[in-house]
């Protein structure tokens, strides 16, 4: 008995210092992320990281130590310094916070920062809104939805994208971000790794970090025209990655990738027994060939879908994602602990908008995608012509160019734009969204232009 206590006072003392240690580290940690915003570099350092990665398996091997247990300490330490780093970020949603703030005030801001459609719902929305009460869809329902609307999904997903899926592969969430969110939170445990191509959606990122799980970043260029190598993608795959993001027509650059590549990628994924989460919202606004990950009947892939921008229902939270059902039923336990289920009446609401036709949804973005490129070539902004999605990512080409800065003073101009930063270490870059009538478009963009000629 007395060795035991002895060995375990040991090891508390241990413990101690290792906390002592974690504080010296957070120290420093916050010193690094001041410098870093002072000379305006990006908060995550991928090349420093795996440098220090490869040290820590050198040393366990001199240690001869668990080198998985080791590299799960180093992601929880790294990640524990980006959060550090992270609290100052500002994103397209901070920008439209702020914009919201201005208007209260009496100011008119022209909306440029959000992907959020600027037309209605389906008038069926509004008959639907209308009958639920009196249909009964008011109740307590399952976790993964509604039956009737999940067997609705399951025959439009079927016929949509030519893949058989039955109601077992559907979950309804609120909005497509809470299924990335379980997903994410559920099938990875803290100390894994996955992998996101930059520029992203920040939320991917946002996801992992609440879950304990390191992201190993991908860079892409827009002189490589934002595709990904497999190269890359192999060079950062270890024994603790277990999932990939895609996120393709992608938010920010409307990017489409080469069928070619996406197989490699999904080969890849295969060979290492990677899950694919595929974000796959922007497909009604593809304006070339897309393919979804669906159609590699890949059993360790997540898709999600939403009703946002299809159906311009951004306010209705209404969302899903198909996959393998034991998978679901992963995702479920932890939506039923977070909400019991999605809303009734929105669920009934949704399923009838499966009726609709959405073709002019998708020709009106297409056509506002088109103003906007012909402005911005206007302008002599560099970018790369959106393949999809609802958004241009373009590169500002003025020295010292601070893309947060920026959409902060265009904000007192009365435009609203998404600093690049918010997508990865792409400062010099904004992300404009065609979310407006084209003559609003056209005024945001000759603000912009402007406010270019003031900066030069």
């Amino acid at each position: 008995m007395a060795d035991i206590d002895e060995l375990r006072n040991r090891m508390d003392e241990v413990t101690l210092e290792m906390i002592e240690l974690l504080k010296t580290r957070t120290e420093i940690a916050e010193k690094i992320g001041e410098l870093k915003k002072s000379i305006g570099k990006g908060i995550t350092d991928e090349k420093r990281e795996d440098n220090l990665r490869a040290k820590v398996i050198k040393l366990c091997k001199e240690l001869e130590f668990d080198e998985s247990i080791a590299t799960k300490f180093l992601n929880f330490l790294l990640n524990e310094s980006i959060k550090v780093q992270s609290g100052n970020k500002q994103t397209h949603l901070s920008i439209f916070l702020k914009a919201k703030s201005l208007e209260q005030q009496g100011k008119k801001i022209i909306h440029m920062e959000v992907g959020e459609p600027d037309f209605m719902p389906p008038q069926i929305v509004k008959k639907a809104l209308e009958e639920v009460f009196n249909k009964g869809f008011v109740k307590y329902g399952q976790s993964k939805g509604m039956p009737s609307f999940r067997e609705a999904l399951a025959n439009y997903v079927t016929k949509k994208f030519n893949a058989k899926v039955t109601q077992d592969n559907i979950i309804v969430s609120p909005g497509a971000r809470f299924s990335i969110f379980t997903a994410i939170s559920t099938l990875l445990n803290p100390g894994d790794e996955m992998i996101v191509i930059e520029p992203a959606w920040p939320a991917y990122k946002d996801c992992a970090l609440n879950a304990g799980i390191k992201v190993r970043t991908i860079n892409t260029t827009l002189e490589e025209k934002w595709e990904p190598s497999v190269e890359q993608i192999r060079n950062v795959i270890n024994q603790n990655t277990k999932l990939i993001v895609l996120n393709y027509p992608n938010n920010p650059t409307g990017k489409i990738l080469p069928e070619k590549l996406q197989d490699n990628i999904v080969e890849i994924a295969r060979e290492n027994n990677l899950f694919v989460l595929s974000d796959e919202i922007y497909s009604e606004y593809a304006k070339k060939e897309w393919k979804s990950i669906l159609s590699y009947n890949y059993d360790k892939s997540i898709i999600t879908q939403s009703f946002s921008k299809s159906h311009a229902m951004t306010g209705f939270r209404i969302g899903y994602a198909i996959a393998d059902k034991k998978i679901i039923e992963k995702m479920s336990k932890l939506e039923a602990l977070c909400l019991t289920n999605v809303s009734e009446p929105i669920q009934y609401v949704a399923m009838k908008a499966l009726e609709a036709d959405i073709s002019n949804n998708t020709n009106t973005v297409q056509n506002r995608l088109n103003v906007l490129e012909q402005k911005a070539k206007d302008l002599g902004l560099d970018f790369v012509s959106p393949d999809g999605a609802m958004y241009l990512f373009a590169r500002i080409n003025q020295e010292g160019f601070d893309g947060v800065k920026f959409a902060n003073d265009t904000l007192e101009k009365g435009l609203a734009v998404a600093p690049g930063e918010g997508f990865g270490d792409y400062k010099n870059f904004i992300r404009i969204s065609a979310c407006q009538e084209e003559k609003t478009l056209i005024d945001g963009m000759n603000i912009l232009g402007n406010i270019m000629s003031e900066n030069r």
